[in-house]
């Protein structure tokens, strides 16, 4: 019996996905339930496991966009299975040579040139130019290089270093195309504006050295900084919560909860998968949620509804070492805020100089429906919220808070 297989809808909205790649070679013999190929959406990278046990016949290329519904490989399920399992398979797949030749470098040394070819009357041109043979391709019988050849070579206009200057060209994939768009968007339909402020993680940096090990032996999860920054976040849109919401063509549509997307940057490119509900978790919770999407992101296995919906979104460039950005909203989201590397830097306290480690952090908003009184406000109270945790995040409480 031959089985039929179609690309299965993603998700709502989604017409089409690409073949990002195949995980299995036409002619192998795979069972049911495998992963056979890595599909692009334009939200999430997703595997397609095979419905059934049989030799599979490939009916799309990799790159190649497919309708939803549409058919991508033949599965002949009456075929037996090799004997000695799986092995025969793997060994066909490292003999065979690949399906589909990647993109390569256009380089000098790929090309065929007629060095040393040159006519008299070319050497003499390429001479005055100080233009070596090698460097350019003939156009003569059997690559040789003529007059007319010399005469249109272009020097360098850098010093001559014989290094590598070759190109690659590749295919973006789905995912990276849609973030563009949307990016792209973003710039084009907000009126975006960003607002800045500085922390001093001292706090912070304090609490962590003294609880972080107790936390994680008993939670099993790392007390990282996302939690503190996202827990401000929360009390921060709850005073102002025109941040948390969004404009729905001539409506203003505020919500009662936070869902807060946190920009990770996975395999295939940047994802945002989001914390339901943040307003009702702990710092346990949070962080055992941001350790759960990032890991699914990282393993390419984060679904689309993990990465739909979202009030509003925290990234952090810090973790790459940024010191100040402009993030950009994440559509239809009216904020973002940004986090940065920690850097000890001597400030004023009290009348006196002290080295603090310092992070500045940036509040990107759509001007339409937040106004700079509501923005800056927004920031300073993520700012307090950082530099006085004990009192406004953890109701003067830490181990409650922490459930130590």
């Amino acid at each position: 019996m031959i089985l039929e297989m179609k690309v299965p809808s993603p998700g709502e909205s989604i017409t089409e996905v690409e073949i990002a790649e195949w995980l299995v070679q036409d002619g192998d013999y795979v069972e049911k339930d495998q992963a056979i190929a890595e599909v692009d959406s334009d939200k999430a990278t997703l595997e397609l496991p095979a419905e059934a046990s049989g030799t599979i016949t490939l009916k799309a290329e990799e790159g190649d966009a497919v309708a939803v519904g549409a058919i991508v490989c033949l599965i002949d399920t009456s075929a037996a299975k090799p004997e000695g399992g799986e092995a025969p398979a793997e060994e066909a797949k490292v003999e065979q040579a690949p399906k589909k030749e990647e993109s390569k470098p256009t380089t000098a040394a790929s090309k065929t040139y007629a060095t040393g070819t040159a006519s008299p009357a070319a050497k003499k041109v390429l001479a005055e130019k100080g233009i070596d043979a090698s460097s350019i391709s003939g156009t003569g019988k059997d690559g040789r290089i003529t007059k007319d050849d010399a005469v249109n070579a272009v020097p360098s206009m850098g010093t001559p270093t014989g290094g590598n200057r070759g190109t690659t060209r590749s295919k973006m994939s789905m995912l990276r195309r849609k973030v563009a768009e949307r990016l792209v968007e973003a710039k084009n339909t907000t009126a975006m504006l960003t607002t800045f402020n500085e922390v001093n993680m001292t706090p912070i940096f304090e609490l962590r050295k003294q609880y972080k090990e107790d936390f994680k032996a008993k939670h099993g999860v790392s007390l990282g900084f996302m939690s503190f920054f996202s827990l401000a976040v929360v009390r921060a849109l709850k005073m102002y919560p025109a941040v948390n919401s969004m404009i729905d063509g001539k409506e203003m549509l505020t919500y009662d909860f936070v869902d807060i997307s946190i920009a990770v940057s996975g395999p295939k490119g940047l994802m945002v998968p989001v914390i339901r509900n943040a307003e009702n978790l702990s710092f346990r919770g949070i962080e055992s949620e941001v350790k759960r999407l990032a890991l699914r992101a990282r393993d390419g296995q984060i679904t689309v509804d993990e990465m739909t919906g979202g009030t509003f979104t925290i990234t952090n460039g810090g973790v790459f070492g940024s010191m100040l950005s402009t993030p950009i909203i994440n559509p239809p989201q009216s904020g973002i805020l940004g986090m940065h590397n920690i850097i000890e830097r001597p400030i004023a306290v009290n009348g006196n100089v002290e080295i603090h480690p310092m992070m500045y952090v940036a509040l990107s908003y759509d001007h339409r429906i937040i106004d700079g009184k509501e923005s800056v406000g927004f920031l300073v109270a993520v700012k307090e919220a950082l530099e006085n945790p004990e009192e406004l995040l953890m109701d003067n409480n830490i181990k409650k808070a922490l459930e130590m």
